[in-house]
């Protein structure tokens, strides 16, 4: 019998969080936000495959991997180079990895990209190719998870990572597609969540769906901005009740609360962990 020396952290703290046995697919997931939830369900015992754009991943990645490697119980992570602004190459990517772990339990949709730029000088183009990665790109790959949960009868979760910039006008960023298309997914997880979550007579379905808005967060992407716009990190603090910005791992439990079974009656929601910047 195995000693509870050898059990995940999380299966020590409540069974209701362990992910042993489990499989994932996190998108975003070669650095910052997304490596950061990943990890976190890895820590809990799941096997993650994390989706991104690069050829490799970024260099915390490996870092990650030989921690979890050291941890009692711990799963792993996986990186496979998938563009998510690609159906095809979503829909094969995730059947494949259905097709060999006989499951898949969830999913993170973690994806996104930013542009800053006043609304009257939004070109088309520009536009779409926001919202083809930061909406459309989130619907097709929780789509293609959601095919295979109803092929192998795996009832698990899905989190559709969204922002606060879906619920408010970012002070000093101008950024009026990025802020809709976050509304848009925020949207999108009501709908699912409507269309999957209860169990069918055939046995599909027991999808629980929700959203997850973090606040201002110091991530690669908002790094750049930051550091593109002087003032703006001071601005963003000064409205935070918390007087500072997030880091990436402050949202680990929240993904794991979510795509556990800790979050099991929850469903069709919008968490948001923005340190109180919402809240007045």
């Amino acid at each position: 019998m195995q000693g509870p020396h050898n059990d995940n952290l999380a299966k020590q703290i409540s069974p209701q969080f362990d992910l042993s046995n489990r499989v994932y697919i996190t998108t975003g997931g070669a650095r910052g936000l997304g490596l950061a939830m990943a990890e976190s369900l890895a820590e809990a015992g799941g096997e993650i495959y994390c989706f991104d754009h690069n050829e490799q991943p970024d260099g915390e990645f490996a870092v990650v991997n030989e921690q979890l490697q050291r941890e009692p119980g711990a799963g792993a992570l996986h990186y496979r180079r998938v563009d998510v602004d690609n159906v095809d190459e979503v829909d094969a990517a995730v059947a494949s990895i259905a097709d060999k772990k006989q499951r898949v339990d969830g999913l993170i949709a973690a994806a996104g990209i930013l542009r800053v730029c006043p609304s009257i000088e939004y070109n088309v183009p520009d536009a779409w190719r926001l919202l083809d990665t930061n909406f459309i790109g989130v619907l097709e790959t929780a789509n293609a998870c959601a095919r295979q949960m109803f092929k192998y009868h795996s009832r698990g979760s899905i989190c559709l990572v969204a922002s606060t910039s879906g619920l408010i006008a970012n002070k000093g960023m101008l950024s009026p597609v990025y802020n809709a298309s976050k509304a848009a997914v925020i949207q999108l997880a009501r709908n699912l969540s409507m269309e999957w979550s209860k169990v069918q007579s055939n046995g599909e379905g027991g999808i629980r769906v929700n959203a997850l808005s973090p606040g201002h967060a110091i991530t690669p992407m908002v790094r750049n901005e930051l550091a593109a716009t002087p003032g703006l990190q001071e601005e963003w603090e000064a409205d935070n009740m918390m007087g500072r910005l997030a880091d990436p791992s402050e949202f680990k439990g929240a993904a794991l609360f979510l795509l556990s079974n800790a979050s099991s009656f929850m469903t069709g929601n919008n968490l948001v962990v923005d340190g109180g910047h919402t809240a007045w």
